[in-house]
């Protein structure tokens, strides 16, 4: 499936949507502000307001569709689901351009402002809906043709795993599951599924099958008597990007939010990859973005003063570069202002105390504000971290938490941030027992994670450094 061109087609349905509309209720309000107007129409290409606009509204449209993430996930569209978004992101739009537009416009009435909002409104939907229909639907059909599709695979190789093939298969109606094979639980000389499908060997591969066949879905299907693997499964899966499907019967053991699959298909639960709407990561990634900057230029005398604080303190470089584990269990480099004195893991990685002779005397007061962490303003524009998000560790040291919570690993479902929960409630940690315990707080963070959240986290965290209560 060429995902590139089905975004250009949207892209540009929804362009050529918002110009004809625009350009109607341009004419529109022309003609309610002169009854004369349609005499003189050609005048419209003299007026420079008409042509900027023409060119501005569509690319607004277009940047808003893009910040909620209408173009994600574009071969998994429903006509239904299209249908209320769009209507929703038209009010939105509209109401924008509405007081950033149309407004001073001159009127007779307050009634025209009601006819120029809701003319606006129905054109744009109207438009806009009929292509995404037009497209979506064809989309669709092809799905349900297997035309196209998602290569899957089914974790699984018995009783279970072998119904869920069948009625997926007998679908009058595709979902669109292109099989390429199955992944066993357990080593076994048969399995029922194995006269259907190749085995792609155990699923301690899962990762590497996802990458070589270019997989979509995964579709778990184990039997009772293997529930507990599950968790191990997921956790291989926690750094991919595919959509994972489990059979009703295993919900009650799952971590997490899940929801359910389309109701004309198999049935299956959907464990949602997502933590968060697209539209809310959108507005988080611009909420790094403009703090971040925002940040960076205020703070410039708090940046020269710990600087020169912490080369007059101690020798060595001003900034301590370490490399740490980031989304999907991606590496990053992270940069920090340098508390401790420049050999202080000369014998190996340690963690910090409340005491630690390795600490600074400048170090101690820059740790207990947080003048430490401010160089991540650069890593958060930069893309590897956010403000708010489960603080990085070391993998020396996700090594040694894994091994005694695994369920760490869904702290790397997310970027992490400059300040977290766990950091607000706990502070810094200074072993793996305390790290664990601050991985409660980050669960919780995760699991119920949204903007008003990182805003309150954000305030609470400035509240911490102005009343010098850091841990």
């Amino acid at each position: 499936m060429n995902r590139k061109l089905q975004v250009t087609k949207y892209l540009l349905l929804d362009w050529i949507a918002a110009t004809l509309a625009w350009f109607l209720f341009y004419v529109f309000r022309k003609q309610a502000e002169d009854p004369s107007f349609h005499e003189k129409f050609q005048i419209i290409f003299d007026d420079p307001n008409f042509w900027t606009g023409l060119l501005l509204i569509p690319f607004g449209w277009l940047l808003l569709y893009a910040i909620v993430g209408t173009y994600r996930k574009i071969y998994r569209k429903a006509r239904l689901k299209e249908l209320g978004q769009t209507l929703v992101m038209t009010l939105i739009g509209v109401t924008v351009i509405f007081f950033v537009a149309i407004l001073d416009d001159v009127i007779v009435t307050y009634k025209s402002y009601y006819q120029s909002f809701l003319t606006l409104y129905i054109l744009h939907f109207l438009f806009t809906y009929t292509g995404r229909l037009a497209l979506t639907s064809v989309t669709v059909r092809k799905i349900h043709r297997k035309e196209i599709g998602f290569n899957t695979v089914i974790v699984g190789s018995n009783g279970n795993a072998l119904k869920i093939f069948k009625d997926i298969e007998k679908q009058e109606l595709s979902a669109g599951n292109l099989f390429v094979g199955f992944l066993s639980v357990y080593d076994k000389d048969d399995y029922k599924i194995g006269q259907y499908l190749p085995h792609l060997g155990p699923y301690q591969n899962i990762k590497k099958i996802v990458e070589e066949f270019d997989v979509e879905e995964v579709i778990i299907a184990i039997e009772r008597t293997e529930t507990d693997t599950i968790d191990k499964i997921i956790a291989h899966l926690e750094d991919t990007v595919v959509v994972i499907k489990i059979i009703p019967i295993m919900q009650d053991i799952l971590f997490g939010s899940v929801k359910l699959s389309g109701i004309w298909h198999a049935p299956l639960i959907q464990i949602s990859p997502d933590l968060m709407p697209a539209w809310q990561q959108s507005l988080k990634r611009i909420m790094d973005i403009v703090i971040s900057i925002i940040a960076m230029i205020l703070l410039i005398p708090l940046y020269l003063f710990t600087a020169a604080g912490v080369m007059l303190s101690s020798k060595g470089p001003v900034l301590y570069s370490q490399s740490r584990v980031g989304l999907r269990g991606k590496p990053f480099k992270m940069h920090k202002f340098r508390s401790m004195y420049s050999d202080a893991e000369k014998s190996g990685p340690q963690l910090s105390s409340e005491n630690d002779p390795r600490i600074t005397p400048f170090g101690r007061f820059i740790r207990k504000v947080r003048l430490d962490e401010i160089p991540q303003f650069f890593t958060v524009l930069k893309g590897d971290m956010s403000l708010v998000g489960p603080r990085p560790e070391r993998q020396y040291y996700i090594d040694q938490i894994v091994k005694r919570a695994p369920h760490y690993r869904l702290l790397l479902k997310v970027k992490p941030g400059i300040t977290s929960w766990g950091q607000v409630k706990y502070g810094y940690a200074s072993d793996v027992d305390e790290m664990i315990e601050r991985l409660q707080y980050d669960i919780l963070y995760i699991e119920n994670m949204n903007l008003a959240m990182d805003i309150k986290i954000l305030i609470y965290t400035v509240l911490i450094v102005l009343q010098g209560r850091g841990k």
